[in-house]
C-alpha cells in the first residue's frame, strides 16, 4: 500500500503533531507500507528526499501566516502522486486547499488533530474548506472520544470517527540512568513538580507558577518556545517571590527527559485552552509511573488522564483547584503512588505505538472498503 501524510511541517522540526507524523510514517514503513509525507518546506525551494525510510516532499515555502505555512506548489505536487490513500492531518487549511486543487478520487483518511481556535477569524474563513474535507473523508480519525462529542467540526459526522488516540514509542518505558535521576533529585529538593511542554499560550504554565506560591518544593519547567515568552515567566515567578524555586531549564533530549520524568513527584499540565487536544506529555509521564494532574478542558486530557484513577483532574485557569490537587498528593504519597501504578499500566494498554499502528490500519482497511 502507497499512504501520501500531509501536513505542515516535519521532524526534525519540532511538535506535537510533528513527533507524531514522524513516528506514524516510520512505523507503517516498518510493517511494509510505502510512505510519503508532504509538507512545507523551511525556504523557497521544494526539496525532495528520504528520511528513515520515508520518502519527505517539502513543497517549497512562499510566506508563513498565523502559524500556517504557505506553499503554492503543493497543489501541483499532490496532483503528481498516485497513492492508495491520503492522509490529511488538521489542522493545516493549505492540506485542504491542495484536496480540493488536485482533485482525484484517491480514499481519503483525515486526522483531526485539534480544532483551529487561536485563529478565530481564519478558523471561520477555512470552515467551509475543513467541511468539505471531513465530507470527502472516508474515515475520521480522533485522538479521544471527547473530542468528537466536543468538536462542532466532528459531532455531526460521529458515524465516520474512529478513535486513535496518539502513541509513544517503546522507549518511553525504558529506565534512564538512576545516576542521573539521583542528580536531579539532590538539586531539587522534593516535592518535585514536573512541566513538560513547549511554553505556549495555552499551556497555562502561568497558572502553575502562581500556585507555587501556595506550594512547597519546586517547579521544574522543561520545554523551548520563544525568548520573549520565558522573560514573562521568568518575571511572574520573581513578581510571586517564587523565582528560586522554579526552574526555566529548556528543551531536553530523549535520555534527559525520561530521567527528569522519573525524579519528579508528578506532572502538571495546567493548559487553558482546546488547543490542548491530547497531551502527549501525560502518556510519557505515566510511562514513568507518575501520577498526573491535568485540567478538564472537554478534549483528550480527561481520557488520558482519568480523574482519581490515574491522575487528578481540575477545571482551567482554577488556581486554587491546582494547589488543592497538587497538596493532595503530596499529603496522601500512597494515593499519588496508586495513580502512577495505574497510569502505567494504562499507557502500557492504551498508548503505545504498536497499538496506534494497529488502529491506524485498521482505519486504513475501513477507508479502503468504504471509500
Amino acid at each position: 500500500m502507497y499512504v501520501l501524510q500531509i501536513y505542515k511541517d516535519y521532524p526534525p522540526v519540532i511538535g506535537g503533531i510533528e513527533q507524531q507524523l514522524g513516528l506514524l510514517a516510520e512505523g507503517l514503513v516498518a510493517r511494509g507500507k510505502r510512505v510519503t509525507v508532504l509538507v512545507s518546506a523551511l525556504g523557497s525551494r521544494t526539496l525532495i528526499y528520504e528520511q528513515a525510510g520515508v520518502r519527505v516532499i517539502a513543497a517549497g515555502r512562499l510566506v508563513t501566516t498565523a502559524s500556517t505555512p504557505l506553499s503554492p506548489t503543493l497543489p501541483l505536487l499532490l496532483a503528481r502522486e498516485r497513492p492508495d490513500l491520503i492522509h490529511l492531518h488538521h489542522p493545516y487549511p493549505p492540506g485542504d486547499l491542495a484536496l480540493l486543487m488536485a482533485g482525484g478520487r484517491t480514499p481519503l483518511v483525515v486526522t483531526y488533530h485539534s480544532d483551529i481556535t487561536r485563529q478565530r477569524y481564519l478558523g471561520r474563513l477555512v470552515a467551509p474548506l475543513i467541511r468539505r474535507s471531513l465530507r470527502q473523508a472516508a474515515r475520521v480519525i480522533a485522538t479521544s472520544p471527547a473530542y468528537i462529542r466536543s468538536s462542532p467540526f466532528l459531532a455531526p459526522i460521529a458515524s465516520r470517527c474512529r478513535v486513535v488516540p496518539l502513541g509513544v514509542p517503546d522507549s518511553a518505558f525504558a529506565p534512564p540512568d538512576p545516576a542521573r535521576v539521583a542528580e536531579l533529585r539532590a538539586r531539587y529538593p522534593g516535592p518535585r513538580l514536573l512541566f513538560v511542554g513547549r511554553l505556549r499560550y495555552y499551556k497555562g504554565v502561568d497558572r502553575l507558577v502562581r500556585a507555587m506560591a501556595d506550594l512547597p518544593g519546586h517547579a521544574i519547567v522543561v520545554g523551548a518556545d520563544a525568548s520573549v515568552r520565558r522573560t514573562e515567566l521568568v518575571a511572574l515567578a520573581e513578581a510571586y517571590h517564587v523565582a528560586e524555586r522554579v526552574h526555566f531549564v529548556g528543551a531536553q533530549p530523549e535520555a534527559d527527559l525520561r530521567a527528569y520524568y522519573h525524579a519528579a513527584d508528578m506532572l502538571i499540565l495546567p493548559s487553558v485552552e482546546r488547543s490542548e487536544a491530547f497531551g502527549i506529555v501525560q502518556v510519557e509521564a505515566q510511562a514513568a509511573g507518575l501520577p498526573v494532574i491535568c485540567t478538564e478542558l472537554g478534549t483528550g486530557t480527561s481520557y488520558v488522564t482519568l480523574h482519581e484513577r490515574t491522575g487528578l483532574v481540575v477545571p482551567p485557569n482554577d488556581v486554587p483547584a491546582l494547589v488543592h490537587a497538587v497538596r493532595t498528593l503530596i499529603e496522601q504519597p500512597e494515593l499519588a503512588r496508586a495513580l502512577g501504578s495505574a497510569g502505567l499500566a494504562r499507557a502500557r494498554a492504551e498508548f503505545g505505538l504498536t497499538r496506534m499502528l494497529d488502529r491506524v490500519e485498521t482505519v486504513y482497511e475501513e477507508a479502503l472498503q468504504n471509500a
